[in-house]
């Protein structure tokens, strides 16, 4: 019944998932909470996001506070608060704070999943930096299993 998948978080809550994940990311509904449909975060954009391509799943970005700098498509644009962008599968883009503090998202992924993989990479933890960015390679055996590639370095 509909009713069984009622949510309702209070400001600042946080659904639970398989680790504690850092104050930067909040997961508002799960991919189970969906049946599968789609997963939405509530994140801070506090390290860049490389380069990358979602294989499977539409990204959706609103941004709350701040400035976000996404590149879609290898043109750069700028996202103040109130901004919405669609970033479909199969298109390379990448995330970049541009104001301070950093900006604040709404993230949804459908089909769902990106909190599964965010739950990955922080578990993963400092295997995944290389002088205090996310590395690409590093980061590629991770995000394969949920179907996203990061571009290497040539």
């Amino acid at each position: 019944m509909p009713e069984d998948r009622f949510i309702l978080l209070e400001p600042g809550a946080a659904r639970p998932g398989r680790i504690p994940l850092p104050p930067a990311f909040a997961v508002k509904a799960r991919t189970d909470d969906t049946e599968g449909r789609f997963s939405l975060l509530e994140v801070t954009v506090a390290q860049d996001i490389p380069k990358h391509v979602h294989h499977r799943a539409d990204e959706c970005i609103y941004v709350l506070d701040g400035i976000l700098e996404i590149e879609f498509d290898d043109r750069n644009h700028h996202a103040p608060k109130g901004t919405f962008a669609l970033l479909p599968r199969g298109v390379p883009h990448a995330l970049r704070s541009a104001s301070d503090p950093p900006p604040r998202v709404l993230q949804i992924s459908s089909p769902g999943g990106w909190e599964l993989y965010v739950e990955d990479l922080i578990e993963a933890g400092p295997a995944v930096f290389t002088d205090g960015r996310l590395d690409p390679v590093k980061i590629n055996p991770i995000a394969a299993k949920h179907h996203i590639g990061y571009q290497e370095p040539s």
